[in-house]
């Protein structure tokens, strides 16, 4: 069956060829349909408590939790509240709040609540904040900053998520501009033509481009999949081309007809192809089942680059390669690298060394992977950038602001002054702002006018606003969060509603913990049964995960170590990422080992697998690597860079690893491996 397939391909190479080239042409436009979504609330499942509490207040109120704040410079009390209205007046901004709202103005300074007035206005410096609408960050922040020149301040959420709008665009552009020539290279001194690279490219880009094109069909992908997926799936599929193509070039060596020897080379390719795609593929399907639905967008679009690329590699690449060949042949130069014959031989000698040295480090790496210092959202921008230094300047003068927004049952007035009263109580809470304390809970509210009772009641609810001076998330604010859902709950049990960047950071934090048990034993799992499918050993499963995983902890500990934060969602993908993506140099080296092993000894059979191996495993990690890297360096999302440098840092881990410590297992573990393993057929001499 695998023949006559393989010889259909031979013979309809030309429409095959037109028909994928013609295909990632429309997927380059198609690709313009997909939106890009920053918003990192839409990714909680329907049943979280802030999911929820935001549709109750969409469709209650007409106003939404304040996002942005800006800080004028040197202002009078007439001149601030002339600039409000300035804010008010510019489209896409709403609910702006300032000290008028908070007490009465006629009031003099000197006698009002002084925490509750340098909450607003301090040192001639006025503070404002607001609510810009979700979509049209980048256009009112523009206009804002139009407003407000040069010398005053803005940051918040919605300033965030527009630069990092802004800003993914040219970096998408920059990291390709920088991984496409390194790359290249890479492949360029690991092969005998120079033009092999373009057929690897050609094949594997062919696939990322109707990749993203059949994006369409799902409407919109995250910030995250957007910046990685692309990249990472030529990373991880670039090996299948390479393997097809050199077994090509081997088989050439052997008879003269060209097609022959690629109707030869797809056989000899299709069972380690597919072993290859299988574990990345059934590694990354786990992602989709993650509730934190950015790793489910993540892991579909790359469980369906994968089966692309698999596509790609069996189907295009045969076909491009047969019309092309001549090429091959045109632009033959010597190798570039010196032969590793002698790896071999150091890898046996240090085996116990390297036993060693990885059971010494397996069990803190294990423990402190799971201790680091966790951040659950986008963060604040670099310092070096406006947003960032505009954020600096307003915390110098202001401190911390986190709005919380509380949505309690409309009706008791008496019950929600006591619930005001205790809130004001609460440690890290600067004002609060309800219908109670800042108009009069003497007051009926159907006696006013609804222009003054509207942004505090709803047909429904009231609402209370109260300003933190805590960061968005971290210990403090959760504890803060902790304790104003405590007080609500005392005096309306469930019946409330809590909303905001914090509450929401809240949620993340609790959904995607409850994520990272789940996913990383259904990759665990998934890799283990293809790889006991594979190898049809019971050993073999447990030898290579243990190799990977133990890269994969190693890896995730470093932070813990050096005492450095780490993006929870970073950590979540990179646990499953790792793991199924480098898996493979385990199962390249491995499957060499065992051919060889039924010819020769132990030894003998590591040190002529690894002198022939290490070479390929290699490239393949430096290119894994190279990616992981340049992400790190590109991008300004915290949630991208952090992928980035786990994932160029761990691929270095996983190819040191498979070197030194999988070779030793192999070799202290032989014949237990022989006994676990169906018709090991193992050489029995020395």
């Amino acid at each position: 069956m695998l023949v006559e397939w393989a010889s259909k391909i031979i013979k309809y190479k030309k429409p095959i060829v037109v028909a994928f080239l013609v295909i990632a042409f429309v997927s380059v436009f198609a690709q313009f349909t997909v939106s890009v979504n920053y918003n990192m609330v839409d990714y909680l499942p329907e049943d979280a408590p802030s999911t929820k509490a935001i549709e109750i207040m969409d469709h209650e109120f007409s106003g939404s939790v304040p996002n942005t704040r800006v800080m004028i410079h040197d202002v009078t009390i007439q001149e601030a509240l002339v600039f409000k209205e300035k804010l008010e007046a510019i489209e896409g901004v709403s609910d702006v709040i300032w000290l008028d709202d908070a007490m009465d103005i006629k009031t003099p300074l000197e006698m009002a609540d002084e925490e509750a007035l340098e909450s607003y206005y301090k040192n001639n410096n006025a503070l404002f904040s607001f609510s810009i609408a979700e979509g049209d960050e980048v256009a009112v922040t523009d206009a804002i900053y139009e407003l407000i020149g040069e010398n005053n301040a803005m940051s918040g959420e919605a300033l965030n998520t527009a630069t990092s709008q802004k800003m993914a665009g040219t970096e998408s552009m920059y990291a390709a501009a920088l991984l496409v020539p390194i790359i290249i290279l890479i492949l360029v001194i690991s092969t005998t033509s120079w033009a092999e690279p373009v057929f690897f490219l050609t094949a594997i880009g062919v696939s990322i481009l109707i990749n993203m094109g059949t994006n369409m069909f799902l409407g919109e992908v995250s910030f995250v999949t957007q910046s990685v997926a692309p990249i990472l799936q030529l990373a991880v599929s670039l090996d299948y081309a390479i393997f097809l193509l050199h077994s090509f070039q081997d088989y050439r060596k052997q008879t003269s007809n060209p097609e022959e020897a690629m109707q030869l080379a797809m056989k000899k390719s299709f069972p380690a192809v597919t072993a290859s795609a299988a574990t990345t593929f059934f590694g990354f399907t786990a992602l989709t089942l993650m509730q934190f639905e950015i790793g489910s967008d993540l892991g579909v679009n790359l469980v369906k680059g994968i089966l692309l690329s698999f596509i790609s590699v069996m189907v295009f690449l045969p076909a491009l390669t047969l019309m092309f060949f001549k090429w091959i042949d045109k632009t033959q130069h010597k190798p570039l690298l010196p032969s590793f014959n002698k790896i071999g031989s150091t890898v046996i000698k240090a085996r116990m060394f390297s036993l060693l040295i990885v059971f010494i480090l397996i069990l803190p790496a294990f423990l402190a992977q799971s201790r680091t210092d966790f951040t659950y959202g986008i963060g604040d921008q670099p310092e070096s950038t406006r947003a960032g230094s505009d954020f600096v300047k307003i915390q110098e003068q202001f401190g911390g602001y986190t709005p919380i927004v509380l949505l309690v049952p409309k009706g008791d007035v008496a019950k929600e002054e006591e619930l005001v009263q205790e809130l004001e109580k609460i440690d890290h809470v600067t004002s609060v702002l309800s219908y109670v304390n800042t108009v009069d809970a003497a007051i009926p509210p159907e006696y006013l006018d609804e222009s003054i009772t509207k942004q505090f009641y709803s047909e429904n609810y009231s609402r209370i606003i109260l300003q933190t001076d805590t960061k968005s998330e971290g210990e403090e604010a959760f504890s803060v969060i902790k304790e104003v859902q405590s007080a609500a709950g005392r005096f309306y049990g469930e019946d409330f509603h809590s909303l905001g960047e914090s509450v929401t950071l809240y949620d993340i934090k609790n959904t995607v913990q409850k994520d990272n048990t789940l996913v990383n034993l259904l990759t665990v799992v998934s890799i283990a049964l293809v790889l006991l499918v594979t190898f049809k050993s019971i050993s073999m499963p447990v030898v290579l995960l243990l190799t990977i995983q133990s890269a994969v902890w190693m890896n995730l500990s470093v932070p813990y170590f050096t005492d450095s934060s780490l993006v929870y969602v970073g950590y979540l993908l990179i646990s499953t990422i790792q793991l199924a993506a480098t898996v493979d140099y385990a199962i390249l080296l491995t499957e060499d080992y065992e051919k060889n092993r039924r010819k020769m000894n132990s030894k003998e059979a590591i040190r002529k697998t690894l002198n022939e191996k290490i070479f390929s495993i290699g490239i393949s990690a430096s290119i894994l690597s190279s990616v992981g890297f340049i992400l790190w360096v590109t991008s300004s999302n915290p949630i991208v860079t952090s992928i980035g440098l786990l994932l160029g840092r761990g691929a270095l881990l996983a190819f040191v690893m498979v070197v030194f410590f999988l070779p030793a297992l192999l070799l202290v573990f032989d014949k237990w491996i022989e006994k676990t393993t169906w018709k090991a057929n193992f050489y029995k001499g020395k």
